[in-house]
């Protein structure tokens, strides 16, 4: 079932400057744009969580200790 919906002007533009090619619709521009928030793997929730943990438990340089480091 198709619906209508009432979009800015200013949001049109952002959607038409987002078009790959002038045949693309903005459904298909707009499920390129929620696709890249649904689609996180579980091996990188997992790389995500360790990164959190290696954090709270101080495993982790500043950029600051990174930069002294290379001019050593």
């Amino acid at each position: 079932m198709a619906t209508t919906i009432q979009i800015s002007q200013e949001l049109q533009k952002e959607l038409m400057e987002r078009k790959f090619s002038d045949s693309e619709t903005y459904e298909e521009v707009i499920w390129d744009v929620l696709e890249d928030t649904m689609e996180i793997s579980e091996e990188t929730k997992n790389d995500i969580e360790q990164a959190r943990k290696e954090i709270a438990e101080g495993k982790h340089y500043t950029l600051k200790q990174i930069k002294q480091e290379m001019k050593d």
